[in-house]
């Protein structure tokens, strides 16, 4: 994946290890308040946080599971 298409400006050129830790709004398209949002409903504060969280992997897992079944259907 090209990290410089989904960081903001600010986080390009970080080592992975700083992004990681930074705040969710580092990620192109994701406002501070959406930041807030993700940190109210989840308890999300870095993009650390919203990689780990277990809904999200969660969700992750299911599309994951649906796609495989789909494609021994075809």
């Amino acid at each position: 994946m090209d990290l410089s298409k989904v960081l903001d400006k600010a986080y390009k050129g970080l080592p992975l290890s700083e992004v990681a830790d930074a705040p969710v709004d580092a990620l192109q398209g994701v406002s501070v308040a959406d930041a807030e949002k993700l940190e109210a409903a989840f308890g999300i504060k870095t993009v650390r946080d919203l990689a780990t969280n277990k809904y999200f992997l969660a969700a992750q897992a299911i599309v994951d599971e649906a796609d495989d079944v789909e494609g021994e259907a075809d």
